[in-house]
This record gives structure tokens, C-alpha cells and sequence, in this order.
């Protein structure tokens, strides 16, 4: 896009300082033994905000010059992501991350941009219906997992679903066919950042990086720790 929109760039920001916390503290468990519930209560709600990364993207996708591309280079960097967790994870190896989501969501957005907003209204009305019946099917295999459909003794240090998870991604996209193709801000006031639009640019290489470097943080210091 020519000018950017300060609060998709803010959102799309906030959306990564939300989900390095999360992280942050998932780590913490996993590498320093602290006790961090995830099944319930304030981690398990506070994990749900990563919707807001997925709506911005949403939003997005209708900015985007080569949304084949993009979704494609998604894909290869989901890969890669999945062979080293793989590696250092075992079986809680990423499978169908966040990554993951956005690459096929990318290229799904190639038949989603030809509706209309009350199609994908009701597209997305139906994903969030199905979701529960969706999640509560076991199968064996692993081939739907993208869907939602979970094996047993499946586990994951990272899980993005299409069921929830398309349906907020539509909204995004129903957002930009209502106002955001426009190409302007929402607001009458301007909170342009440099600082922002730098982080917003560079979210994806953000978001691969900082869980390694965490770890290895953590790592190192229960190395040194007496």
C-alpha cells in the first residue's frame, strides 16, 4: 500500500509483544520448571489474543501485490520452522503453527477475496459453529490436523487450526472490503511511528526469531544458574 495505517501497523505490533510474552512464559515452564497453568484461567484466555494477529492479517491479505507468493513463502518458513522443532522438540514439534495457518490462509485467500462480505459473513459464522464438533473428533492420522482434527496423544507446542481460527482471519478480510480498501486510517487522529511501521514490516522475521533467541536465554542462564 502507498501510505501505511498506523493502526493495523499498532495492532499488528502489539499483536507480536502479546504472543513473545506468551512464549516468554511458556519457556519458563518448559526449560526452568515454573509453574505456569496454560489449560485454564488467565494464560488460557491470554493465548486467545493471538486472534488479533490473525485478523490483522486478514486485513492485510487485501493490501498484499503477490498473495501467491507470500502464502507460498509462508509455507517454506513453516516448513523449516517444523524440521528444527522437530529436532530440538521431539514430539512437541510444531506441525500446523501460526505460520502454518497464515501460509494456507494466504492462499485460501485467493477464492475468499471473489465473495462478498455476507458470504464470508456466513462462511465464517459456520467455521466458528463447526469449530467444537470439529476439535472433538479424533482421528488417526495426521492429515487433519490443519483442519483441527487432532490424533490421539497429539501434542504441540504450537497449534493453529482453520476451525477457529479462518473465521477471524474472514473477518479481516470482510474489514478491509468494508472500509480498509479505502486505504485510509479508521481514525481522524494519526499515530504514524516510524518505530512501528518498522517493527510491523518485519513482524514475520520477528516472530521466527524470537523464540529461539528466548530459549537460548533461558537456557544459558540455567546453565550458569548455581
Amino acid at each position: 500500500m502507498a501510505r501505511r495505517i498506523w493502526e493495523i501497523d499498532f495492532l499488528r505490533v502489539f499483536a507480536i509483544c502479546l504472543m513473545i510474552v506468551y512464549h516468554f512464559a511458556y519457556d519458563l515452564n518448559a526449560i526452568l520448571g515454573v509453574s505456569v497453568n496454560f489449560e485454564s484461567g488467565f494464560w488460557y484466555w491470554y493465548s486467545k489474543l493471538s486472534a488479533i494477529f490473525i485478523f490483522v492479517s486478514g486485513i492485510s491479505a487485501g493490501f498484499s501485490r503477490n498473495v501467491l507468493r507470500n502464502g507460498i513463502k509462508l509455507l517454506v518458513v513453516a516448513a523449516g520452522i517444523s524440521a528444527v522443532t522437530y529436532f530440538f522438540l521431539g514430539d512437541l514439534f510444531i506441525k500446523f503453527g501460526v505460520i502454518h495457518f497464515l501460509g494456507v490462509s494466504m492462499l485460501l485467500y485467493l477464492l475468499l477475496r471473489k465473495l462478498n462480505v455476507w458470504i464470508l459473513g456466513g462462511l465464517a459464522t459456520g467455521i466458528a459453529l463447526l469449530t467444537s464438533t470439529v476439535r472433538q473428533t479424533t482421528v488417526n492420522t495426521w492429515l487433519l490436523l490443519p483442519l483441527g482434527c487432532t490424533y490421539p496423544g497429539f501434542r504441540s507446542e504450537d497449534y493453529f487450526p482453520l476451525f477457529p481460527y479462518l473465521a477471524v482471519f474472514i473477518a479481516g478480510i470482510i474489514a478491509y472490503k468494508l472500509y480498509y480498501y479505502k486505504g485510509r486510517s479508521l481514525f481522524k487522529f494519526n499515530l504514524e511511528s516510524r518505530l512501528l511501521e518498522k517493527i510491523s514490516r518485519n513482524s514475520l522475521l520477528i516472530y521466527v526469531l524470537h523464540q529461539p533467541v528466548l530459549m537460548g536465554l533461558l537456557l544459558l542462564y540455567k546453565y550458569l544458574a548455581p
